[in-house]
């Protein structure tokens, strides 16, 4: 059970008042000037059922000797093909968006783990018949982008690195290839779970409790990490609907040439440099879309839903006040990686869809997941527990009611219909 909170949610110190800042406008600074030395290189890796992979540097005439993009181009690697097709998603945009800009080499190599589909190895898919028929079918890649199986080969020589993984996994990829990329290479990161965007983000323990998955890659490899977090379903930003995403980054001028490789007419980019905020948002709307599930599972109408969203907003902005290292800006929450990543994965998600399966059905996570998922893993009922034990080594449960009861309910045995009792005595009500 919950403890009764005692005294008004808002009263923490750490936690915001009412009222939104005034949104930060972020100015352009000049264009690129001394990058002439720079490689692109984009990596992207498939690994099977649970896992995704990078992508490799972006050009093959960077990487191998071949002769487009010509010196001065920028490479890009990307790590992450198979997550729900959200590393092919985005080797897709590259692709295409590397034709055009003759800054980025115009060959874009994604990192893919090999596995067989169909009688064939699915590097050989992807590379003659251009679609990755098993995370994105339907959706034709460039033919510039090109699926490699060696992590190793993929990386090296990459400038740019786009990391598109699950968080439990980063560990083991950083420490492989540290040392094979350039000391002048820059990461974005898109980890935040196998949900419904084309983005993903993770929250690990460390020593002193909340480590985000961008310091982990900073403190291994050394380089500059952005993040991109956002309402963008992989399918739907696959099929070029119009979506919004926010890059996050300490360094802006780093976070706009990522913007400058991302961004196309239907794939709009603000980026800000609230980095650590942008990155939180990506992990813990994931356990508010665990209670939105719940409460579709108990048929409590939108209504409730409603209030769970709110809630679950105001526990995410208590939460990265408390726990951010940087400024926390409350504007950055109505930006796309905040209000409308949580809206979308409330609705359209796999954290929801699971959770309302296991309100009706009684069934465990781990079951639903093997069901539903074709061995894929939630982040969602993880990263509650990850935030629990943070909460509690703090001694700040009381505080987070709704982050708390998603925990239970998944891991302890707590009625889902308790939910419900979560939200009537939230502090945030009394």
């Amino acid at each position: 059970m919950v403890q009764e909170p005692v005294g008004r949610w808002t009263t923490h110190p750490n936690i915001p008042r009412a009222g939104v800042e005034r949104h930060r406008r972020l100015t352009r600074p000049p264009a690129w000037t001394r990058r002439a030395q720079w490689f692109l290189g984009v990596v992207g890796r498939v690994l099977p059922a649970v896992s995704c992979g990078p992508r490799r540097p972006g050009g093959v005439a960077v990487a191998i000797g071949g002769e487009e993009g010509g010196a001065g181009s920028l490479g890009a690697a990307t790590l992450g093909g198979s997550c729900l097709g959200r590393g092919s998603a985005v080797a897709k945009i590259i692709g295409n968006n590397v034709k055009n800009l003759q800054k980025f080499a115009s060959t874009v190599k994604m990192w893919v783990f090999e596995e067989t589909v169909n009688g064939r190895k699915l590097t050989d898919i992807i590379n003659n018949d251009h679609e990755n028929v098993k995370y994105l079918p339907g959706h034709k890649l460039p033919e510039n982008v090109v699926a490699v199986p060696n992590l190793s080969e993929a990386v090296q020589d990459a400038d740019l690195l786009v990391f598109v993984i699950p968080h439990q996994f980063i560990h083991k990829i950083c420490d492989e290839i540290t040392g094979r990329v350039p000391k002048k290479a820059l990461g974005i990161t898109l980890i935040k779970s196998p949900d419904s965007s084309a983005s993903f983000q993770g929250i690990d323990e460390g020593p002193e409790g909340l480590k985000l998955i961008s310091d982990i890659i900073r403190e291994k490899m050394g380089i500059d990490i952005s993040v991109l977090m956002g309402a963008n379903i992989a399918s739907e930003v696959a099929a070029e609907k119009f979506c919004e995403t926010t890059i996050g980054s300490k360094v802006m001028q780093n976070g706009l040439l990522f913007k400058e490789l991302l961004q196309t007419p239907n794939f709009r980019i603000t980026v800000v440099d609230d980095a650590d905020t942008v990155e939180l948002c990506g992990a813990l709307k994931n356990i508010v879309a665990v209670g939105a599930g719940f409460c579709d599972g108990l048929r409590c109408g939108d209504n409730t839903k409603a209030a769970v969203i709110r809630l679950g907003l105001m526990e995410m902005i208590a939460f990265a006040k408390i726990f951010c290292k940087g400024q926390v800006s409350t504007a950055t929450f109505l930006e796309s990686c905040g209000v409308a990543d949580l809206i979308t994965t409330c609705y359209g998600g796999r954290n929801r869809k699971v959770a309302e399966a296991f309100a009706r059905t009684g069934k465990t996570i781990e079951e639903l997941e093997k069901e539903m998922l074709n061995g894929q893993k939630l982040q969602g009922p993880q990263t509650s527990a990850e935030v629990y034990r943070i909460l509690k080594q703090k001694g700040l449960l009381d505080k987070f009611p709704l982050f708390t009861a998603v925990y239970q309910i998944c891991y302890e045995g707590r009625p889902v219909t308790e939910m419900l009792s979560c939200l009537q005595s939230h502090p945030e009500h009394i």
